[in-house]
């Protein structure tokens, strides 16, 4: 339970917060133009927004603090990739407020969706208002808890299931390969749609033999599965990403129809907050999100299917 000495805790910190803004430099926009004709209604099926702490306090167990990312400047974004949709992503610095997704998501109107985390205060009554405000999942995010066990996300998938096979919903899960292995059953038998965020957690390193990959293709070719070909800078050690194309091109190999992309702005970046304590910013990812965009004719030549990827996978999956 919050007590009112947190929430005088939590206010102080978001003064502090708001003072240490200027010395940090806004999220990162593209520098390198969009080189190919992104089709009309194409989703950027992963992004953040980071609220005012003011009016969207923090939650007391995050792992980082970053700057603040707002509506607008996610716009900008989009504007320069051509991306007319978007799903926003409840982040883990908020728990289970969805508050400030909510916000972006209205603030960008008819071309939103969201999905949010929940917990089990989380009533019925809530997951309706959030469907209207344009909610159309939850997510479980394993890799930023450190979580790992297979036993613990099946757990947490199974509890997710009864909370959205009554809606017009799916589960959306940030884990690892050796979780997706170890809960494929599960995921085989589910009544909903399941999306693995950023490759499924695969490292290009490791290429397309890594433990676990096969996995996920399978899932991904069986129809029982999408995932996002999110994030690639999680994914690479390359300042180009040509690590990733492999991975990228099995996946949509295995099936075009369970693929979608997304450039998780504004790049979140957990492992800068190592050593420093919370009341002190940790600054985004740089990213030119318009060099990774032109990663996807790379990955995707024909154009039909960047389609699928950009505009009708993510209006069948998020109900636009």
């Amino acid at each position: 339970m919050i007590t009112r000495r947190d929430s005088l805790k939590a206010a102080v910190a978001a003064a502090g917060l708001l003072r240490a803004r200027p010395t940090f430099a806004k999220p990162s926009q593209p520098a390198t133009p969009v080189d190919f004709d992104v089709p009309p209604e194409a989703c950027d099926c992963h992004t953040h927004i980071f609220g005012d702490p003011r009016k969207f306090p923090l939650w007391p167990g995050r792992a980082y603090t970053p700057g603040i990312a707002s509506p607008e400047e996610m716009s900008e974004l989009h504007r320069a990739l051509h991306m007319q949709r978007v799903v926003i992503v409840n982040p883990s610095i908020y728990g289970t407020d969805n508050s400030a997704t909510l916000f972006g998501i209205k603030a960008r109107g008819a071309n939103a969706r969201g999905v949010a985390v929940i917990g089990e205060k989380t009533s019925e009554s809530d997951l309706d208002a959030m469907n209207r405000g344009g909610v159309r999942a939850i997510r479980i995010n394993l890799t930023n808890a450190g979580q790992s066990d297979p036993a613990i996300a099946r757990e947490r998938f199974q509890a997710a299931l009864k909370r959205v096979q009554h809606r017009d919903w799916h589960i959306e899960m940030y884990t690892t390969l050796g979780v997706i292995s170890g809960i494929k059953d599960v995921v085989q038998a589910s009544p909903v749609a399941v999306v693995f965020d950023h490759f499924g957690g695969a490292q290009a390193a490791l290429g397309v033999h890594q433990p676990g990959f096969a996995d996920l293709v399978a899932l991904v070719e069986s129809g029982k599965a999408y995932v996002k070909i999110s994030g690639a800078y999680r994914a690479s050690t390359l300042a180009d990403y040509a690590d990733v194309k492999p991975l990228a091109q099995a996946l949509i190999a295995a099936n075009a129809d369970r693929v979608v992309w997304g450039s998780d702005w504004p790049h979140p970046h957990p492992e800068a907050q190592a050593g420093h304590p919370l009341s002190e910013v940790t600054p985004l990812y740089r990213i030119d999100d318009g060099r990774v965009l032109n990663l996807l004719p790379v990955w995707a030549p024909d154009s039909a299917v960047r389609k699928k990827i950009l505009v009708d996978n993510p209006a069948r999956l998020y109900g636009f």
